[in-house]
């Protein structure tokens, strides 16, 4: 499990960050790939990167300002254009289906596969064997929308060296004990196939918040998260400023992650205010209320290890 950052800005593209969107990369656990808002160039971004547009599976907005939405379309029109014939999920505020469909239609846009849509509401909006995705409305003018992703738990690894220390044979029998069911050897012992099997992993957490200033709901969904997306519009000083603007602080993002309990903060959606130094004082600000603060730029990969 992989996060890659296709846009990190704010507002409008800027020479050094494009604007929002993030690409959950889960080829391992299910070959595919989850793309948290599109902003504007999105698809050009892509080009830049390993990701290949027909492995994106769903596609989770936030909310439906243009920084976040508006490579929506051309990005769903080259997956068509490049071979992808797989449906596609995309969940996201109510309007969402009717940008879409509006922009594919007046553009006469013809794709060779299947959209669904899913209109949120506060709870769960997705869930399967290997993962759960839950949301819930943050604080933001508009309906904006922070997204929890749960995996699910994995099954403990068979112990093969404590087979093979009984003389126990890589073979089909190996399949069966790690099912953890008994099997009967060829000298007539049995053995439990629970006996052999390591205790289950606990599946990873990550949260992806859309714009919003500090609310209660962003910890909620946050808590005990392995990594948490946050935005950082503002700097520390501008706390008036980022509430007039529906818009959150680098230490407001960086009390979220306290008060959560996360394992890792990652700021995004900065503003092209910020150069390189600027950033650096943004990221020391966040550090102050949680340590361990990372502030991500365009195409920076964060792998999400296992707790």
């Amino acid at each position: 499990m992989e996060i890659e950052f296709l846009g990190t800005g704010a507002g409008v593209p800027a020479k050094h960050r494009n604007v929002t969107s993030i690409a959950l990369k889960l080829l391992d656990e299910r070959n595919g790939i989850w793309l948290f808002d599109c902003g504007e160039g999105t698809q050009m971004q892509i080009l830049r990167t390993n990701i290949r547009p027909r492995k994106i599976e769903k596609i989770f907005i936030t909310h439906l300002h243009g920084d976040h939405l508006f490579g929506l379309p051309g990005l769903l029109s080259s997956r068509s254009f490049q071979g992808g014939t797989e449906p596609l999920a995309i969940y996201g505020p109510k309007g969402v289906r009717e940008f879409v469909q509006t922009a594919l239609r007046i553009s006469q846009t013809r794709l060779s596969y299947t959209i669904h849509y899913h209109e949120v509401s506060d709870g769960l909006v997705f869930e399967d064997q290997q993962a759960s995705v839950y949301c819930e409305k943050l604080d933001h003018g508009v309906d904006s929308f922070g997204y929890r992703v749960v995996e699910a738990d994995h099954e403990g690894e068979l112990q093969v060296a404590k087979l093979q220390a009984l003389g126990i044979k890589p073979g089909p029998l190996y399949g069966k004990l790690k099912q953890g069911l008994a099997v009967t050897l060829s000298d007539g012992r049995v053995i439990q196939g629970r006996d052999f099997v390591g205790e289950k992993s606990k599946g990873r957490v990550v949260t992806i918040l859309g714009d919003t200033r500090y609310t209660p709901a962003s910890v909620r969904l946050a808590a005990n998260a392995d990594v948490l997306v946050h935005e950082s519009t503002f700097n520390k000083d501008e706390t008036k400023m980022a509430k007039a603007y529906f818009h959150s602080t680098t230490q407001q993002a960086a009390a979220v992650a306290k008060e959560a309990g996360v394992n890792q903060l990652l700021l995004t959606h900065i503003s092209a205010r910020y150069l390189a130094k600027d950033v650096l004082q943004l990221e020391k600000e966040a550090q102050e209320v949680f340590a361990n603060t990372r502030i991500v730029k365009d195409f920076d990969i964060i792998d999400v290890p296992f707790s």
